[in-house]
């Protein structure tokens, strides 16, 4: 969890101002055509077939093929979550889990040996989340700290580690606190490869230095360097290379890391009072009303999943903006969610993720607000309930 930074709101102002605009020979919109079904592939297609980056800057248009939806903001919110998804599965060899309690991402070292091509896809990744963050869209990732600080150009050290390993963090904390030299060790990592054991000297001739209590700092300092920076530095260079196609890394060098987490992937958690507090009603629903008393009940009950899926539904994302419900955005700019009745009882709900609306009509009791609601959000992709 990121702690609550008042500062960020003003930073973000001053992004969006300094953020620069494209260039007027080419066009005000940019057609990203992607199929559902090979999301990374199209869109890596997509993407990367582009030579004039400037195109990025202009209004984006997501169109899934064999679909009719017209994408006022909603379609590409979702192409990003999805894509999103997929980019940072750890299936695709690209990026890791970073240690085996702790399902944070990390860059893939061995992601060479998994995917030729894989330069080409972190420069595409690059590409895509400087567009998510040039157009104000989110991304469902969370990544290691020590990731946000080397898009920031900001040095690594031992604390980073702890948030990342701490049965690593650990073994270097004993060498800091007490005299190494009975441990034999030298100035090597050791590395586990697909199942390959491999040794790696952490400067030249590192096999034969001993690491002793007047060098330890410069090996745990190494060690630190080799393990977030080193053995990355190739991918995390093309990723750069491709955020900086869109946008210079400078301009959110306003932000610390904690900071770039939430510009990235927005809030996780879903606040139900939050949530409540910043919903609008229209069509003669009212706060007081029986239907919508029952809606939020029914909110009530779901788990963080289905509650995520409900936003998801409605928004198109699963994601909010750093400060909640109160900055969701629209198509047109600021849009509360909003819940407006429609129909009769024995339609399903249904969303407009362009406008954040859910169209709920009026039931004649709980049980069957649920149990609609539930239907809708799981039948999303197989009816016209989201447009």
């Amino acid at each position: 969890s990121v702690p609550y930074s008042r500062d960020y709101e003003s930073k973000y102002r001053q992004l969006k101002r300094i953020l620069p605009k494209p260039k007027s020979h080419v066009g005000s919109q940019f057609e990203i055509h992607v199929s559902r079904k090979e999301i990374l592939e199209t869109s890596f297609r997509s993407i990367m077939i582009v030579k004039d980056v400037e195109v990025f800057k202009t209004r984006l248009w997501v169109i899934f093929d064999g679909e009719r939806g017209l994408d006022y903001g909603g379609l590409s919110r979702e192409w990003f979550l999805l894509l999103s998804r997929e980019m940072f599965n750890p299936y695709y060899g690209l990026f890791e889990y970073s240690a085996i309690d702790n399902y944070t991402l990390q860059v893939n070292s061995a992601s060479g040996l998994l995917n030729e091509d894989h330069i080409k896809y972190f420069r595409f990744i690059g590409r895509i989340m400087g567009m998510a963050v040039y157009h104000g869209k989110l991304l469902e990732a969370f990544f290691i700290r020590p990731f946000y600080k080397m898009l920031l150009g900001k040095p690594i050290n031992l604390t980073d580690m702890e948030t990342v390993d701490r049965e690593y963090y650990q073994s270097l904390k004993y060498i800091v606190d007490n005299d190494p030299s009975d441990l034999d060790l030298y100035f090597v990592v050791n590395e586990e490869i697909l199942g390959d054991f491999r040794e790696h000297e952490l400067k030249p001739n590192g096999q034969h230095i001993q690491v002793t209590e007047e060098n330890k700092r410069d090996y745990i300092d190494l060690v630190i360097h080799y393990r977030f920076v080193r053995r990355v530095e190739v991918q995390m260079n093309a990723l750069k290379q491709g955020f900086q196609d869109i946008m210079p890394l400078d301009t959110i060098k306003l932000f610390d890391e904690k900071e770039v987490e939430l510009l990235i992937s927005g809030l996780g958690e879903i606040n139900i009072n939050d949530w409540r507090t910043y919903t609008m009603y229209k069509g003669g629903y009212t706060p007081a009303n029986p239907v919508i008393q029952w809606f939020w009940q029914a909110v009530s009950t779901l788990n963080t999943e289905e509650r995520t899926r409900l936003l998801q539904f409605v928004t198109g994302t699963s994601r909010l903006p750093m400060n909640g419900f109160r900055e969701l955005w629209g198509s047109s700019g600021p849009q509360l969610f909003t819940i407006e009745k429609w129909g009769d009882r024995t339609k399903l709900p249904r969303a407009h993720t362009c406008f954040n609306r859910l169209d709920l009509p009026p039931y004649d009791n709980y049980r069957d607000l649920r149990q609609k609601l539930i239907q809708a959000m799981e039948m999303s992709e197989a009816f016209d309930g989201v447009d």
